[in-house]
C-alpha cells in the first residue's frame, strides 16, 4: 500500500517551500522518520521524514520545484523491500523525470553521474565538484547524516596532491574537449534559493525603508588577544567550548545598548519600541549560506555561556537542525566578516532592527602609543543604523563604548 510523503507543516506564516534536494531515490529503502528530502524556507533547511518504512515508489516533484504545506511530493511503498518493490517503469519513469528536471538547469552534473558516484550532491556542491576537479566518493562529508557540504569539496580540493591531479588531467582531457570546445564561452543558470531570494528581498527592503548610514572606528585587540592566550586552555577545560573573540564583543555590545538604548531599539509605524533585554543575532555559516540564529537574553549570559550557544548554533547550522523560531525576534545584530578576511564593510541592517556590528579582520598596522610607533593588532569596527532612529552621536557613542570595553576588558567585568 502507496504511503503519501507530505510537506509537514514549516512554522507560523510559512506556507510553502522549496525542494533544496532529495535525500533517497526510488527503489531506496527507507525506515520511519528516517529524512527523504530537504526542503528550503525563507530562513533555513527542513528535513521531510519517512511517514512509515518501506520502499520509495515515486517522487512526485523535482529538485527546485516550490511546493506548498500539506501538499504530496513522495509516495513510499509501506512495508516493502527494495528489492521487491523496485520495478523498471517505476525506476525508468524517475530517471526520465530526473533527467528532464535536471537538464536545463544543472547540464555540468552529468561527468559526476557518468563516473557512477553513488553520492548524492546538491546543485552548489555539484559545481564545486567539477570547478575543482575532485573524487566526491573519497571525500568525508561533514553535513547531516555524512552528507557532503560545498566546504568539504574545497578542503578537499587544497589538500589534493597537485601530481595526481596533474597526472588525471591527460585521461580526462577527451571528456572535456568533447563537453566544452576549446575557446568556448560557458554560461550557467541556477535558480535562485528560497532563501537568497528572502536575503534579496529583505536586503533591499531596508535600503527602501530605513536610512542607512554607517560610522566606522578601529580597535586595539592587544590586550583582549592576551587574555585569550592566557586563558583559552584553562576556559575550554572548564567549560568545554573554546573561548573566541565573539564572547568579548557580545558583553561589550550589550553594556553599549544598555547606554545607548536607541541602537537596541526599531520603529513601529509611529512609535518607537525601546527594550530593557538584548537578543543578539550572529551570523553562522552554514551549507546554503549564512544564517542569523538569535541569543536570547544575551545581557544575563557569561562570556562562556554566550560562547557555548555560538557554538551550537555553528554545529547546527552546519548539520542543517537550526530551527525557524531560533532565528526570530533579535533586537541587534553582529556579523564577523572577518573570519573570510574582510578588511573594512558597510553592512546592512536586519529589519526591523536599527543597528548591526560589524567586525573584521585583525592585521598589525603602525599606531602611535606614547609618542613612539608601535605595530599593534587592529580591526576596524562598523555601525551601520537606522539614522531615522539614532543619531550620529548615538551611533558614535556607541562604537567609543565598544572599542573601550575591547581594549581593556576589566570594563566587562566591573561594568563600566
Amino acid at each position: 500500500m502507496a504511503t503519501d510523503v507530505v510537506v509537514p507543516t514549516l512554522g507560523e506564516s510559512i506556507t510553502e517551500a522549496t525542494l533544496g534536494q532529495w535525500l533517497k531515490k526510488p527503489g531506496e529503502a527507507v525506515k520511519a522518520d528516517e529524512p527523504i528530502a530537504s526542503l528550503e524556507t525563507d530562513k533555513v533547511s527542513v528535513e521531510v521524514p519517512a511517514p512509515t518504512a518501506g520502499v520509495i515508489a515515486e517522487l512526485v516533484v523535482g529538485e527546485g520545484d516550490t511546493v506548498n504545506v500539506g501538499a504530496v511530493i513522495a509516495r513510499i511503498d509501506a512495508g516493502a523491500t527494495a528489492s521487491t518493490a523496485a520495478t523498471p517503469a517505476v525506476e525508468d519513469r524517475n530517471a526520465i523525470g530526473q533527467a528532464e528536471a535536471a537538464a536545463p538547469a544543472e547540464p555540468a552534473a552529468a561527468p559526476v553521474e557518468d563516473a557512477g558516484d553513488p553520492v548524492t550532491l546538491s546543485p552548489s556542491v555539484r559545481r564545486a565538484v567539477l570547478e575543482h576537479g575532485v573524487d566526491p566518493s573519497k571525500i568525508k562529508g561533514t553535513g547531516k547524516d555524512g552528507r557532503l557540504t560545498k566546504d568539504d569539496v574545497i578542503a578537499a580540493a587544497k589538500t589534493q596532491p597537485k601530481p595526481a591531479a596533474a597526472a588525471a588531467a591527460p585521461a580526462a582531457a577527451p571528456v572535456a574537449a568533447a563537453a566544452a570546445p576549446a575557446g568556448e564561452r560557458r554560461e550557467e543558470r541556477v535558480r535562485m534559493t528560497r532563501l537568497r531570494q528572502t536575503v534579496a528581498s529583505r536586503l533591499k527592503e531596508a535600503q527602501n525603508t530605513a536610512a542607512i548610514l554607517t560610522t566606522f572606528n578601529d580597535v586595539d585587540m592587544t590586550a583582549v588577544i592576551e587574555a585569550r592566550n592566557k586563558y583559552k586552555d584553562l576556559f575550554e577545560k572548564k567549560h568545554g567550548v573554546r573561548l573566541g573573540f565573539m564572547g568579548f564583543f557580545v558583553k561589550a555590545a550589550c553594556m553599549a545598548l544598555r547606554d545607548v538604548p536607541a541602537v537596541n531599539a526599531s520603529i513601529e509605524g509611529d512609535e518607537i519600541v525601546y527594550r530593557d533585554y538584548v537578543d543578539v543575532s550572529v551570523a553562522v555559516s552554514a551549507p546554503n549560506g549564512l544564517v542569523v540564529p538569535v541569543i536570547r537574553d544575551a545581557q544575563d549570559l557569561s562570556v562562556a555561556g554566550i560562547e557555548k550557544t555560538i557554538g551550537d548554533f555553528g554545529a547546527r547550522a552546519k548539520a542543517g537542525t537550526l530551527k525557524l523560531e531560533e532565528m526570530k525576534g533579535g533586537t541587534f545584530t553582529i556579523s564577523n566578516g572577518g573570519v573570510f578576511g574582510s578588511l573594512m564593510s558597510t553592512p546592512i541592517i536586519n529589519p526591523p532592527q536599527a543597528g548591526v556590528l560589524g567586525l573584521h579582520r585583525i592585521e598589525e598596522r603602525p599606531v602611535v602609543r606614547d609618542g613612539q610607533i608601535v605595530a599593534r593588532p587592529m580591526m576596524y569596527l562598523a555601525l551601520s543604523y537606522d539614522h531615522r532612529l539614532i543619531d550620529g552621536r548615538e551611533a558614535v557613542t556607541f562604537l567609543v563604548a565598544i572599542k573601550n570595553a575591547i581594549e581593556d576588558p576589566t570594563r566587562l567585568l566591573i561594568d563600566l
